[in-house]
């Protein structure tokens, strides 16, 4: 591989970051090249020794080198909640608002029909198996609100509803600091049905 090509290589492998494009990887790579090469290599061993040790938790499948997650592990949890994520980083984000002190499940997606991506590729089955443990109470919907988050949410509560089990959904509403006339009219449409 000449130089040029281990350098277009770079950039492309960079370009399959969410939300870099040609320009932010190339400014990515030079950078590491010709700036900082200690941390293009530390970079390199952190990402390589994340793909080697790194899977799936056997119990709520978020991201853990043991075979079951701390979280999951913690007997201070409440096992009676369980919380419904998209993916590894949703359930990091509810871990640092330091409200939520149950446990997860990460569905590692959202129903997209249009994608060919159905309740099997996300594990609903597995949830619904693990939700009907007899020692979940409540199961607490915390997928996005966008329309395949929205279509996953209604899936996942008729299926566990059909079995009995109590099923709440995150609250939507206006955000806290905003000025009422800058927040989208379905935003505040959403805050007022669901007022309190």
């Amino acid at each position: 591989m000449s130089d040029a090509s281990s350098l277009e290589a770079l950039i492309q492998a960079l370009r399959r970051l969410p939300g870099v494009g040609v320009k932010s990887a190339q400014r990515m790579a030079f950078h590491l090249l010709q700036h900082d090469r200690a941390a293009a290599q530390q970079l390199s061993r952190a990402l390589a020794q994340a793909c080697e040790r790194v899977q799936h938790c056997q119990r709520c499948y978020t991201f853990t080198e043991g075979a079951v997650c701390g979280t999951c592990l913690d007997p201070e949890r409440d096992a009676t909640r369980l919380c419904v994520v998209e993916t590894p980083a949703d359930q990091s984000a509810m871990e640092r608002t330091g409200a939520f002190k149950g446990l997860y499940f990460v569905l590692m997606g959202r129903l997209s029909p249009l994608d060919g991506v159905g309740p099997r590729d996300i594990g609903v089955q597995k949830l619904l198996e693990r939700a009907g443990d007899g020692v979940v109470q409540e199961v607490i919907l915390a997928t996005s609100f966008t329309a395949e988050g929205e279509a996953t949410a209604h899936a996942i509560a008729e299926a566990l509803k059909r079995r009995g089990i109590h099923v709440t959904r995150l609250a939507r509403g206006v955000p806290a600091g905003s000025e009422l006339e800058y927040v989208d009219l379905g935003t505040i449409a959403h805050a007022l049905a669901d007022r309190r």
